[in-house]
């Protein structure tokens, strides 16, 4: 079976690798390619999976190639983790935001907007090469902003294409784990959309146990969410929010604390990934040694700021672990061995909330198979969930429209309509200043 990564010159890719590494049943991927823009990313990359490989027998076989087409052709799967702009861009995504007093986060506000008004052309495109090139292919998607980047390829590739993220399987993981649970017993009640979701309720054997987590404030205040958003505060939502709720719920605080930093955090990865790749260059160099000292050190400065601002102090070495690629693995054997699983995933509505249309991408727990990922039913949020997330969802699709269209116009109404920009005429000024920086957004006129 093949496996083509996009974005295969990137940072994370040799978790991928390592998950692929850990499978030996029938039917596993025995291919990988990589694709990258980028030759010296690619030859860095492909040099650690190497060494991942050298004590495994019969590893899948790596290849890399810079031409998008041949990548595609014949692929079984097709993960998409690409980053339009590199992080240079998301370093800029920030830095203008914050000039304006709002929040720059790649995901979420100013910066996820810009982020997504330069990625969806892109990602459209490779939708159709897909469509073309690998009709039966899966797309999984990991390309940030997901939920958005996913309903502009699903607009081409329809249910072929799911997104995944490893905050919700993270979440879920640290409550089953605080309640002295099996995560991969528990069923857990997350609805959103993307980086915008809550848990409801985790059940072990038909009882939910979540009511536990919220009455004892000692068990609530000793994990991750706990300490970032604080004991009372969730025991007044009477549910557990996603972490990137706290760029909502703590807006400005958050927004205070990004201008304080000497560096944005995508000044310090671009900085802390360029000294990695730069060391590649080098014959001798360990590579795996390198990849790993590097990850640990970008893990544990995930969200520091978040929670500094929260005195949450540093995160549990349990949370140091990622968990996308897990993800994306489940949901590969399901679908390639129809091995029925359940995974929170990002796929089109279908009904599942009654507030949006069919082909709304949303983030549920999904039952997936050999015909794909499958919604399950789920309760209404409240009031104040449903406002956040139609606010969000209306966004997304002004970008949608602004990246089909090409409108200045309808990309400063994706801006001003966000809840995290107070103002029509800072939008303007946000639209005016990434022009300025991404050559990416030249077809805003």
């Amino acid at each position: 079976m093949k496996l083509t990564i996009l974005g295969g010159g990137g940072f994370r890719v040799p978790l991928v690798y390592g998950a692929l590494l850990t499978d030996r049943a029938e039917g596993r991927v025995t291919d990988v390619v990589l694709h990258d823009l980028d030759d010296s990313r690619l030859y860095a990359v492909a040099r650690v999976l190497n060494e991942q490989a050298a004590a495994v027998p019969d590893a899948p076989r790596v290849t890399a190639t810079t031409d998008l087409d041949e990548a595609l052709r014949g692929a079984d799967f097709i993960f998409s983790a690409i980053r339009v702009g590199g992080l240079e861009g998301r370093a800029h995504d920030e830095r203008v935001a914050l000039a304006e007093g709002v929040l720059g986060q790649e995901t979420v506000g100013a910066g996820g907007i810009a982020y997504g008004l330069r990625t969806v052309p892109v990602a459209v495109d490779i939708a159709r090469r897909v469509a073309r090139l690998a009709p039966d292919a899966w797309v999984i998607n990991f390309t940030n902003p997901a939920g958005l980047v996913t309903e502009a390829m699903s607009r081409h590739l329809g249910d072929r294409v799911i997104g995944i993220c490893d905050s919700p399987v993270g979440l879920g993981r640290r409550i089953a784990r605080v309640l002295g649970a099996d995560p991969k017993e528990a069923w857990i009640d997350y609805v959103g959309l993307n980086h915008l979701g809550w848990v409801r309720g985790l059940r072990v054997a038909g009882r939910d146990e979540l009511p536990r987590l919220l009455a004892d404030a000692d068990l609530l205040g000793s994990f991750e969410e706990g300490k970032l958003f604080g004991v009372d505060w969730l025991q007044s939502l009477g549910a557990i929010p996603n972490e990137y709720l706290h760029y909502y719920y703590f807006n400005r605080e958050a927004v205070r604390a990004y201008q304080q930093v000497e560096k944005t955090r995508g000044a310090f990865l671009a900085d802390q990934q360029a000294r990695f790749y730069e060391e590649m260059k080098r014959p001798d160099a360990a590579a795996l040694t390198a990849w790993d000292r590097t990850r640990a050190e970008r893990e544990a400065t995930y969200m520091a700021e978040n929670r500094e601002t929260a005195g949450a102090g540093e995160r549990d070495a349990d949370d140091l672990s990622g968990g996308y690629e897990k993800v994306a693995l489940a949901l590969m054997r399901a679908i390639a061995r129809d091995e029925r699983t359940t995974l929170i995933l990002n796929v089109r509505n279908q009904g599942t909330l009654s507030v949006f249309d069919a082909d709304a991408v949303i983030e549920v727990p999904c039952l997936v198979d050999a015909n794909g990922a499958h919604p399950v039913a789920v309760a209404p949020l409240p009031d104040h969930a449903t406002g956040l997330v139609c606010a969000v969802k209306g966004v997304e699709r002004e970008v949608l429209a602004a990246a089909e269209s090409g409108s200045r116009t309808t990309a400063v109404k994706a801006f001003a309509l966000h809840p995290l920009v107070d103002s029509v005429n800072v939008a303007r000024k946000l639209v005016e200043g990434y022009a300025d920086v991404h050559p990416g957004l030249a077809y805003l006129r």
